[in-house]
C-alpha cells in the first residue's frame, strides 16, 4: 500500500466539480459535485443523534434500496436538518435537478448539507450550482482538491487523501475527503465524509468493511462533546480497476480493509487535528486493557474531558486529570497499576508509574506537550488489547468561533 496524491478523483472514472452559490457564504466555493462514469454499489454511515437531517435521511434510503449511485451533491453553509418535511423535498429536489443534468436515476444521487441548522435552502441557489457543476466535472486530481476545498465551514484546511493498493494483479485505488472542525463527538461528529474507489466488490462486502471500520475511525474523535445532526460517510464503488469482484473475506478483502482504515484513520485525524480553535492534535493510547470496549471507553473519556483538553492547550503536564477522566468513564480498572506517558516529536517521558507520579522535568514536559501532536498513553496492565482515540486541545478561540457562528 503506498499513499499518492490526491483524494475522490484519485480513483478510476471518479471527477469532481464545484462552485461559489452563495448558499450562506459571500465570495467562495460551497458546493461540490462527485460523479462517477459508471454505476457505483454504495455504502454508508450516518449519525447516531435522533435528530437526523434530511440529507442524512434521504442518502439512507437511496444507499439502502437504490439500484445503483453514480452522484453526490454537497452544499456548505445550510445544513437542512431540522426543516421539516420541506428540507426532505429539498432533497429530492436537488436529486431530481442533478439526475437530470447528468442525464442518470434521481434515486442514484445523494445529497448531503453541512452547515447552520434550521434554516431552509435556497434552491434557486441549489439547482444553479448544480447546473454550474455538471459541466465542469473533471477526473483532474485539483477537481478533487477543489472539492475538499468547497465543503469547508469552521474548517481551516481541506482534508483529503488517497492510497493505492493491488488486487488480482490490478492496482486499486482509495481516495477520499472529508470536512469536519465542530460539533465532533464519538459515534459519529458533525463531519461528511466521501471515499471513493475504483475497487470490483461486492455490496455486502463493501457495507460490512465501512461500518466495521468506523468504530476505530471517525467514532474515536471528539473535539467538543457535540454529536450532529448531519453525520454521514459514503463510500462509493465503481469496479473499473477491474480486479477479480471480491466477493469473500479471502486476501483481497483484507488487503482492501487495511487501505480503507488508512484513508478512514488518516481523514479521521485530520478533523480531530483541525478541531475549531485548537492548536494541537491530541491522540490518546489505552494500552494493555482487557477488552477492546474498555480501552475504547478510557480513551474517549479522556480525550472529552474539558479539563485534559485545556491543560493540553496550555501545555500543562497536568495528569490527575487524565487519571480523573478514566476514573469516571464507566471501565473498570486498577488505579494503582497505571503507568503513563507523554510523547511527541519533542521526545518522550514517563509521568506515572503504578498511579504515583515520578520525578520529571518540568522544562521538558511542557517541552513536549508544545508541539502539534501529542500523545498520552496509559498502560493499564490488564490485558492484551488496545484502542486509540483523537481530539484536540480547548482555546479561546473555540469559544469565538462558537459564539457567532450564525452571523
Amino acid at each position: 500500500m503506498k499513499e499518492i496524491i490526491g483524494g475522490v478523483t484519485a480513483a478510476k472514472g471518479f471527477k469532481a466539480s464545484c462552485t461559489a452559490a452563495g448558499i450562506k457564504y459571500k465570495d467562495r466555493k460551497d458546493m461540490a459535485m462527485i460523479y462517477s462514469e459508471v454505476p457505483c454499489k454504495a455504502a454508508g454511515t450516518y449519525t447516531t443523534n435522533i435528530v437526523k437531517a434530511a440529507p442524512v435521511k434521504w442518502d439512507k434510503e437511496m444507499v439502502d434500496h437504490s439500484k445503483f449511485i453514480q452522484a453526490i451533491v454537497v452544499n456548505a453553509g445550510i445544513a437542512n436538518a431540522c426543516t421539516g418535511q420541506e428540507g426532505y423535498s429539498y432533497c429530492q429536489e436537488t436529486a431530481k435537478e442533478a439526475a437530470e443534468c447528468l442525464s442518470i436515476p434521481a434515486d442514484a444521487v445523494l445529497v448531503a448539507s453541512t452547515g447552520v441548522i434550521g434554516m431552509q435552502l435556497p434552491m434557486d441557489r441549489i439547482r444553479a450550482g448544480i447546473k454550474a457543476m455538471a459541466p465542469a466535472l473533471s477526473p483532474a486530481i485539483e477537481s478533487g482538491t477543489d472539492a475538499a476545498t468547497a465543503i469547508m465551514t469552521t474548517d481551516t484546511v481541506k482534508k483529503e487523501v488517497a492510497v493505492q493498493i493491488e488486487l488480482g494483479g490490478k492496482n486499486v485505488t482509495i481516495g477520499g475527503m472529508c470536512k469536519g472542525s465542530g460539533m465532533i463527538h464519538p459515534d459519529m461528529c458533525t463531519m461528511l465524509s466521501f471515499i471513493t474507489t475504483d475497487a470490483a466488490i461486492s455490496k455486502e462486502l463493501l457495507v460490512e468493511a465501512l461500518r466495521e471500520d468506523i468504530k476505530d475511525t471517525y467514532n474515536m474523535i471528539s473535539v467538543d462533546g457535540d454529536t450532529s445532526t448531519n453525520d454521514t460517510v459514503l463510500l462509493l464503488a465503481n469496479g473499473l480497476a477491474e480486479n477479480p469482484e471480491i466477493t469473500e473475506k479471502n486476501e483481497d478483502y483484507h488487503t482492501f480493509i487495511k487501505a480503507l482504515h488508512e484513508v478512514n484513520e488518516t481523514l479521521a485525524k485530520k478533523m480531530a487535528g483541525d478541531g475549531e480553535g485548537c492548536t494541537a492534535l491530541f491522540e490518546v493510547k489505552i494500552i494493555g486493557a482487557e477488552t477492546k470496549e474498555q480501552a475504547k471507553t478510557l480513551s474517549k473519556s479522556v480525550i472529552t474531558s474539558s479539563l485534559t483538553k485545556a491543560a493540553i492547550f496550555g501545555h500543562d503536564a497536568n495528569w490527575g486529570r487524565i487519571l480523573c477522566a478514566m476514573g469516571y468513564s464507566g471501565a473498570q480498572f486498577d488505579p494503582e497499576k497505571v503507568d503513563l506517558y507523554f510523547e511527541s516529536a519533542a521526545g518522550k517521558l514517563k509521568i506515572i508509574e503504578d498511579g504515583v507520579a515520578l520525578p520529571y522535568s518540568e522544562e521538558e514536559a511542557t517541552k513536549i506537550l508544545s508541539e502539534p501532536e501529542v500523545t498520552a498513553t496509559a498502560d493499564i496492565k490488564m490485558g492484551e488489547a488496545t484502542a486509540t482515540a483523537w481530539g484536540c486541545d480547548l482555546t479561546f478561540d473555540y469559544v469565538k468561533i462558537n459564539a457567532d457562528y450564525r452571523s
